[in-house]
């Protein structure tokens, strides 16, 4: 039987991080302080940067976009998740979760091709520095943006598209605390094999070209800098991206790591772990990573809290 391009369901359960009453309580206030140091953390990484002349360079104008998304990013899930627990309601509508779905992975996606960014931009000051601000002219930064911003956007309106020709025809039942694409897809009545063909493609693209070609970056930048020829200047050039590959390495370890978990875990366990991990845990760590390993950061942190007390009444 050919099924319809309609949904019979309007609405979705989300079961959570905790199917447990009793922990509720505590999921909330550990959820409210993630979300709430990483909205302060991002927050202060933003106007520290515009409004440090010394900071309006490729860098941190790329790094400024990241902390906009990663804000955003967190905002998606958790504040949703919040209002659940305190409601007591764990329901979603339909049309809520495909707009969940469509901001998830356009903000995901655009994590990661910044990510791709500000590992060339790296390379480009460390390998081929004379040139560098040709190369990473204003213009051409903006560029870079936008055209991430595109991709990911394509990124996540394809899926989305494709989750609304899908028919769901009894089970609503969603093992996470947000609506996510792959529980979306196991609960279609309908042949979900375009959803996979585009998200295999789309995943490859995101979880392997993307990585591979920061991690071809960073072998030009470390081959680049052990022709340093004095200790002083090799620690110069790598502490200019200590943060970036942290920043990186903290994504990626987090996604991909915790599928590793051995298997007497369960799947969905494992699921809502790596979820939780790169899509809150990552968000609110950035900001302490890019301010912590940078010394520019934290000096333009300071001003700028320093402005804020005297200001204050």
């Amino acid at each position: 039987m050919k099924p319809e391009n309609h949904t019979s369901v309007s609405e979705f359960l989300l079961l959570g991080l905790s199917e447990q009453q009793k922990q509720q309580p505590f999921l909330f206030g550990i959820f409210l302080g993630m979300y709430l140091v990483t909205v302060v953390g991002n927050l202060l990484i933003i106007p520290a940067i515009s409004s440090d002349p010394h900071l309006h360079t490729p860098m941190y104008f790329f790094l400024a976009n990241f902390s906009f998304t990663d804000l955003c990013l967190s905002s998606t899930t958790v504040p949703r998740m919040l209002v659940s627990i305190q409601a007591h309601k764990n329901t979603i509508p339909y049309a809520g979760c495909l707009s969940q779905v469509y901001f998830f992975l356009w903000f995901i996606g655009l994590d990661v091709f910044l990510l791709a960014v500000m590992a060339y931009d790296r390379l480009v000051a460390i390998c081929h520095p004379l040139h560098y601000t040709l190369v990473t002219s204003p213009r051409r930064c903006i560029l870079l943006v936008a055209m991430s911003l595109i991709l990911a956007q394509l990124y996540s309106l394809t899926h989305t598209i494709l989750l609304t020709q899908l028919s769901f025809c009894a089970g609503n039942v969603i093992p996470h605390f947000f609506c996510e694409l792959l529980p979306l897809l196991k609960l279609s009545c309908s042949n979900t094999y375009a959803n996979q063909c585009v998200l295999m493609y789309w995943g490859g693209a995101l979880t392997i070209l993307i990585p591979l070609l920061i991690i071809t970056s960073y072998i030009r930048i470390v081959a680049a800098i052990v022709r340093v020829p004095s200790a002083s200047g090799k620690w110069k050039a790598f502490s200019t991206c200590g943060s970036h590959l942290s920043a990186v390495c903290l994504f990626y370890m987090s996604a991909i790591g915790v599928y590793f978990i051995p298997s007497i875990a369960d799947s969905a366990g494992k699921d809502r772990i790596a979820v939780v991990m790169y899509a809150v845990v990552t968000p609110m760590l950035n900001p302490f990573i890019y301010s912590l390993r940078n010394q520019d950061m934290k000096g333009a942190l300071e001003r700028l809290l320093s402005r804020r007390v005297l200001q204050s009444p």
